[in-house]
């Protein structure tokens, strides 16, 4: 702003911009936006006490559904299994095992499924699956090569809800955005019911993602992912390994946040808001939140969306 502005009288000053609109407030008495959450296997007693408590505070506002991941090549899979049994037997969820094609035959992947569904699991989240770090990702040579395969071997075991992955910021092995996108037009075409995106901050990303998949002929919901930082250092290494853009205007937002956690939690549940609002002011009503397994960010901004526990 140039002197010569700051000068002039602040309400003349604060009348030269153009009028922005604020978003429209959510109906009273309106349908609250469809939840889903994600959480991850633990791998310590003191981190599975924090898995427990995060699913026991979560579980009263019955998301439409709660997955669990793998770790990279695969290495947490006894713990999801677990973790998915245990939330069938003991609270009210619907669990989404991750299934993944690293390391495993097709026989092997099939008897995993054919399990999941004879314990009463009816939705898979099926991915290609990450190698461990520094590796290349090669497939088993008796497995199911991409995720498209896996959806496809998986429609023949049962009648498997399916989501799958999709990444408004393009793959990062992927060889180009339009590949990308073929290639979740082959999951969603082989059988998948619903694709689930990799977090971003920025909504426009996600809005123009949309307007590509509707373009491409993809019509299956493409939920978006949000992820409420906690510790923002971390979620931009994060993200710069799997590719999400981390805006500016968010690293303003955290900076000088490192040594107060209070402030950092607020400023977290402040800028995730903003996207969520934004995104349900465009029409999205339905949202999938990565947890990392801590529950009181996205139960917060759960409640600014308008979902409210439920009895039962």
């Amino acid at each position: 702003m140039t002197h010569d502005a700051l000068a002039r009288p602040t309400l003349a000053r604060w009348l030269t911009g153009p009028r922005v609109a604020g978003l429209p407030a959510p109906l009273i008495g309106g349908p609250a936006p469809l939840l889903s959450f994600e959480f991850f296997p633990p791998r310590t007693e003191a981190l599975e006490a924090q898995l427990w408590t995060c699913i026991r505070r979560l579980e009263p506002l019955h998301p439409r559904f709660v997955s669990v991941t793998y770790g990279a090549g695969g290495s947490t899979h006894a713990r999801t299994h677990a973790t998915v049994a245990r939330i069938l037997a003991e609270t009210t969820l619907t669990p989404a095992a991750h299934l993944t094609c690293i390391g495993a035959s097709r026989a092997e992947v099939d008897a995993v499924a054919a399990r999941y569904w004879e314990a009463g699991v009816r939705h898979i989240v099926a991915l290609r699956g990450d190698p461990p770090p520094g590796e290349a990702y090669i497939p088993h040579p008796d497995g199911y090569r991409y995720a498209a395969d896996l959806v496809a071997g998986l429609r023949k075991v049962a009648a498997f809800e399916i989501s799958v992955a999709a990444y408004p910021e393009t793959h990062p092995q992927a060889l180009s955005p339009e590949a990308d996108l073929d290639n979740l037009k082959r999951k969603l075409d082989a059988g998948a019911t619903r694709a689930i995106t990799q977090y971003f901050f920025d909504a426009g990303v996600y809005l123009r993602f949309l307007d590509r998949c509707l373009a491409a002929g993809i019509t299956a919901p493409i939920v978006p992912g949000i992820m409420p930082v906690s510790n923002f250092a971390q979620a931009a290494r994060f993200s710069a390994q799997c590719g999400a853009s981390v805006p500016d205007w968010l690293a303003r937002m955290f900076e000088g946040t490192e040594d107060d956690p209070d402030i950092r939690r607020m400023v977290a549940v402040v800028a995730a808001a903003e996207q969520v609002r934004l995104l349900q002011a465009n029409g999205v009503d339905e949202f999938h939140f990565y947890t990392l397994n801590r529950p009181e960010l996205t139960y917060a901004i759960a409640h600014i969306l308008g979902v409210r526990p439920k009895a039962g």
